[in-house]
């Protein structure tokens, strides 16, 4: 299982131009159905209805992930660095690319819903008597422990999980190109080549040479836009908060007993919090949206709306504000529920947050979440000490105050509203 394929296999990628593939277990890997099931998982969850190109699959941000990690061990390799361990290849090449594999439809959103965690289902996934299992046994009995282990963090090297999950790992630096691509958008486009060229192994951990400084400058800066110019739009937040909004519904109509017209057995056991790995595995997005094809013609009002709104994007509109405290979001909510809104559902407190970097503090010493330089006198210097334009970023947090709510609805109960709440959304 270890011996490398007779003839390599190449996927044509729109980021990474060619992927090559040569092992074995690779290849296997790609063509079990819990892989190949990510196809049908959108990298970016709702992002689609604001960027309409962010159709891109989990399955192909994947590849990406194993692509860039193949490309820094081969680096390794070639260079004969001697803190790296040619014997992890595979295992890191595996994690790499079985690091998503737990995903659920829509991702982070479902995530939130039911209170589940992908790295626990991906690890499951490799663990629990699947086609993955199987492949990763026949390298050894033990093998996926070791490739979980990398994904939990708690692999015995380090570095390999620095691969996979760091600061400046695959992972990050795939989704940044792939979903910059996709969405359309210039912030993500890093110089990946240049990036790639200056990563090092040294003492257990992957560290960047200082001359290279320059290019994870750029590569933060890239991250930080693309944070507030994509992963945060507000539109996209919007419909974020829709969908969660109908899984808390259901999820609420079937502890109360509610008699859905149209359900399906894994939603099902997904309300149980019962869920098996098979289980899981048959959800996908095509399932979770026939499904609210489906609910947009439920008895229940609210379920039905917040369908509809998903189904034909008729999302939530906002305001924006610098500062919100509770007396206001509650005055906001009794004046709603006054003009028969339900505040519940009808109104939704958004602050987003993102930090750039977590700037290196010297009592806590170096730790997982660094980058680290190394100059020529082989000395490792956290990038913040040495970066003007690292150092200008380190521990904003940035955000404001976003009020959704549906402004059909709002309009519809305007009589009801008082001055101060219609001066708010603007519907005076």
């Amino acid at each position: 299982m270890q011996q490398p394929l007779t003839e390599e296999k190449v996927f044509k990628d729109p980021v990474h131009n060619y992927i090559h593939v040569q092992d074995s277990v690779i290849w296997r890997l790609i063509n079990t159905q819990e892989f190949q099931r990510l196809r049908r998982i959108r990298q970016l969850g709702t992002t689609y209805l604001t960027f309409h190109g962010a159709e891109h699959s989990r399955f192909s941000h994947s590849l990406g992930v194993y692509e860039i990690t193949r490309r820094i061990i081969s680096q390794f390799e070639r260079s004969g660095y001697k803190d790296w361990f040619p014997e992890e290849r595979l295992v890191a090449l595996c994690a790499a690319l079985l690091h998503d594999l737990g995903h659920g439809p829509f991702s982070h959103s479902i995530e939130e819903a039911f209170q589940m965690n992908h790295e626990d289902w991906t690890c499951r996934i490799i663990l629990e008597n699947t086609g993955i299992t199987e492949i990763l046994k026949e390298v050894e009995e033990d093998f996926p422990q070791k490739v979980a282990s990398v994904i939990r963090k708690k692999y015995e090297h380090d570095i390999v999980v620095n691969l996979v999950s760091s600061p400046l790992d695959a992972d990050r630096m795939d989704y940044l190109l792939r979903d910059a691509y996709y969405t359309g958008v210039n912030y993500g486009t890093i110089d990946i080549d240049r990036i790639l060229r200056v990563l090092r192994p040294y003492h257990g951990r992957v560290v960047v040479k200082e001359s290279g400084m320059h290019a994870i400058e750029d590569y933060l800066m890239s991250r930080y836009q693309m944070y507030w110019q994509v992963y945060f739009h507000p539109v996209t937040r919007s419909s974020e908060i829709i969908l969660r909004q109908v899984f808390r519904r259901a999820k609420q109509l079937f502890k109360e007993g509610y008699s859905f017209r149209f359900m399906v057995e894994p939603l099902t056991d997904l309300f149980r919090g019962e869920v098996s790995v098979q289980q899981y595995l048959q959800l996908d997005e095509a399932l979770v949206q026939a499904t609210f094809m489906q609910w947009t013609s439920e008895q229940d009002e609210l379920l039905s709306d917040l369908c509809s709104r998903f189904i034909h994007r008729k999302l939530y509109k906002y305001v924006e504000m610098e500062s919100l405290d509770m007396e206001t979001i509650d005055d906001i909510r009794r004046s709603f529920a006054s003009a028969g809104l339900n505040p519940e559902y009808d109104l939704e407190v958004d602050f987003p947050t993102d930090l750039p970097y977590d700037v290196f503090r010297p009592e806590e010493g170096f730790h997982g979440k660094q980058i680290l330089l190394l100059d020529r006198q082989e000395r490792l210097r956290e990038i913040s000490e040495v970066s003007d334009i690292v150092r200008s970023i380190s521990g904003i947090h940035r955000g404001r105050y976003h009020l959704y709510y549906p402004q059909d609805k709002l309009e519809k109960a305007l009589p009801m509203l008082p001055e101060s709440i219609k001066e708010l959304f603007d519907l005076r």
